[in-house]
C-alpha cells in the first residue's frame, strides 16, 4: 500500500511539471487569443484590422466590392490595418473579405458585409440642354398697334364723310382772286389821276 502511494504521487507531479511545460510554452493557450479577423464597413470605406496571426506561416488577405479587387492577395506577417475608399454607389453595395490563415485553415475566413448607400448621395438626375421654350402664344401685333396712342387714324374718303369730291381747287383760291382785284383797281385810279393831270395841264396852257 506503501508502494502504491508513492507511485501516485510521482505520476501527479509528472503530469503537472508536463501541464506546466505546455503552457509556458503556449501549447494550450486558447483559440479566441489567436487569429483576430476583425473589419468594419460604412456607407463609403472598408477598413481591415487583423491581429495574432502566425508569423513563420503564409498568411493572405484580398478585398473585393461587388466582386472586383480593391486589395488583389496580399501577404501579412502577424497584423495587417488598412482602410479603403468604396466605388460611389446608388444601391447596397456587397463587400467580401478573404483571408487565408497560412498555420490552420480554421483561421481562415471568407466573410461579405453590405455597404449601405451614403444619405447625402444624390440620386435625382440633374437636366441638362436649353430650359424648354414657353408654349403661351406671341401677343398679337395687330392688338398691339391698335393699343398704342400713336397709332395713325385712317383718313375717310370722300363717299365715306359724304362731302364733294375734290376738284382740282385749293383753299388759297379766294385769296388770290382778291389780290388781283386790288391791283385792277388801283391800275384804274393810277390811270384817271394821269388823265386829271393832263387835262390840268392843258388848260394852262
Amino acid at each position: 500500500m506503501i508502494r502504491a502511494s508513492r507511485g501516485g504521487r510521482r505520476s501527479g507531479v509528472i503530469a503537472a511539471a508536463v501541464f506546466t511545460a505546455l503552457l509556458g510554452s503556449g501549447a494550450l493557450a486558447a483559440p479566441a487569443s489567436a487569429h483576430v479577423p476583425g473589419w468594419s464597413v460604412t456607407c463609403d470605406t472598408a477598413s481591415i484590422d487583423l491581429t495574432n496571426y502566425d508569423t513563420r506561416a503564409t498568411n493572405t488577405v484580398e478585398l473585393k466590392a461587388d466582386g472586383k479587387d480593391l486589395l488583389p492577395a496580399t501577404q501579412f506577417g502577424d497584423t495587417y490595418h488598412n482602410t479603403f475608399q468604396l466605388p460611389k454607389h446608388s444601391s447596397p453595395l456587397p463587400v467580401e473579405l478573404v483571408v487565408h490563415a497560412g498555420d490552420d485553415q480554421r483561421y481562415s475566413v471568407d466573410q461579405t458585409k453590405t455597404a449601405p448607400v451614403c444619405a447625402n448621395a444624390s440620386t435625382s438626375a440633374t437636366p441638362s440642354g436649353p430650359p424648354p421654350v414657353s408654349s403661351s402664344p406671341l401677343p398679337s401685333v395687330t392688338a398691339t398697334l391698335s393699343a398704342s396712342p400713336s397709332a395713325v387714324a385712317p383718313v375717310p374718303s370722300p363717299s365715306q364723310s359724304g362731302g364733294l369730291a375734290q376738284t382740282g381747287g385749293s383753299s388759297a383760291t379766294p385769296l388770290i382772286a382778291g389780290g388781283a382785284a386790288v391791283l385792277a383797281a388801283g391800275g384804274a385810279l393810277l390811270v384817271f389821276g394821269r388823265k386829271r393831270r393832263a387835262s390840268g395841264a392843258h388848260a394852262a396852257r
